[in-house]
């Protein structure tokens, strides 16, 4: 049964809070990376490896977390992450050499996960259809502001004249606040009789199931790939910022509040659909914006010496509002295909999503950031790859649909 309305906002700004301290760890740290290279003794590349160490590790436990919570209940396990993410994050604080930085960094990425890979499935455990809907675009649309505040939070902090540390002890305060929220606030959505048990063979055939089901493999492709697109440019921010739009440690607002600005429209906008039109005419609408964002990128990037605001962040507010539009679907689309697994398959669509952003991250964004028609194309490859496999999931739906799930299949009726 829904909550009550005032309930139910309150859960929608916890549930976006507990979402929130996964981008508030990669995005407050940008403004620091040129001062961590300078204070660690190390080049500014192998300082982009503490993003890359903390999304493989929260990849990695992706794995467990929503197992964790079908087995233990949601609210223990969101609790029990908190907790040791503000151990990690008060670890970082005090790290003064690069390979002690990096190892809280990954503890901190075990632990960053709880929140939105176990919210995902409390919104599930409580909703149906449009509503799950309605509530999956409020939490992102409030989450979504999350990585534009946080690197200017991180520009203020550092502009103050504080050190890198105080960076990391703002996060360990807002944690720490999460988790008296959590305790207070927060429902328990899984009750002990709908609890399945944690053994190593069931938790290995649970993800195998799921891992080889082609739908799955389709719905978590299609999300990941296409926020790819947009991450691209969100972990290229240091470069994109200091060395292409010749800006300061304090201007990051520049790049992220048209980015998140255009995924907090498009989610608002999810939001309201909801109920009105039909979910495969929504993602419709989504990759068509993903479209007219890369071509706008390209033609500016061939066109023009420079790059400039607001003409080369205009497409990527564009793109954000595309994502917006298209992730509330595919992440419920997901869920819906495992009703008494919703923890595991919640995980399993993270670590997809999250294993890609490391590689992003690590490997891709290194590689084009100094170029806006780099840039440009590869946001373009993931936004086209993602399209490519919703229509893949799309005609393979109309041959063979699915029975037994909770709710049906998105409607075949509207090519995307």
């Amino acid at each position: 049964m829904p909550l009550p309305a005032t309930s139910t906002r309150r859960l929608a700004l916890l549930l976006a809070g507990l979402a929130m301290f996964g981008p508030f760890s990669i995005d407050t740290i940008f403004p620091a990376f040129p001062q961590l290279a300078q204070r660690l003794g190390v080049e500014q590349v192998a300082v982009q490896q503490t993003v890359s160490v903390y999304l493989l590790a929260y990849a990695v436990m992706s794995l467990a977390h929503g197992a964790l919570s079908d087995a233990f209940g949601r609210k223990r396990v969101i609790l029990g992450g908190l907790v040791v993410f503000v151990l990690a994050s008060a670890g970082c604080a005090l790290s003064r050499d690069l390979g002690t930085l990096l190892a809280f960094r990954a503890l901190q990425g075990f632990s960053a996960g709880a929140g939105m890979i176990v919210g995902r499935a409390v919104i599930r455990d409580l909703y149906e259809g449009h509503l799950a809907q309605k509530l999956m675009s409020q939490v992102s649309m409030i989450f979504g502001i999350a990585p534009a505040i946080a690197p200017i939070i991180g520009g203020w902090i550092l502009g103050s004249g504080a050190g890198w540390p105080v960076i990391f002890w703002f996060l360990v305060v807002f944690a720490a606040l999460l988790i008296l929220a959590t305790a207070v606030w927060l429902p328990e959505t899984h009750p002990p009789a709908a609890r399945t048990p944690l053994s190593p063979g069931g938790l290995w055939r649970g993800y195998k199931a799921i891992g080889l089901d082609r739908r799955f493999q389709r719905l978590a492709a299609s999300g990941a790939l296409t926020f790819a697109g947009i991450w691209l440019y969100i972990a290229s921010a240091p470069v994109v910022v200091m060395e292409l739009l010749g800006k300061t440690e304090q201007d990051f607002a520049w790049l992220f509040i048209p980015t998140i600005g255009g995924m907090t429209l498009g989610s608002w906008l999810s939001g309201r659909m909801a109920g009105r039109l039909k979910p495969a005419a929504q993602v419709r609408v989504g990759f068509i914006c993903c479209a007219v964002a890369s071509l706008a990128s390209i033609a500016y990037a061939s066109i023009s010496p420079t790059f400039e605001v607001p003409w080369a962040v205009l497409p990527i507010f564009v793109a954000g509002t595309g994502m917006g539009l298209v992730f509330p679907i595919l992440a419920l689309a997901v869920l819906d295909l495992y009703p008494r697994q919703r923890g595991l398959a919640s995980s399993l669509q993270a670590f997809v999503q999250l294993t890609t952003n490391a590689l992003v991250a690590g490997v891709l964004s290194p590689l084009v950031a100094h170029d806006p028609m780099h840039l440009a194309l590869g946001a373009t490859t993931f936004f086209v790859a993602g399209w490519l496999c919703w229509r893949a999931d799309r005609r393979a739906g109309r041959r063979l649909p699915r029975q037994g799930a909770m709710t049906p299949r998105l409607e075949p009726a509207d090519g995307a």
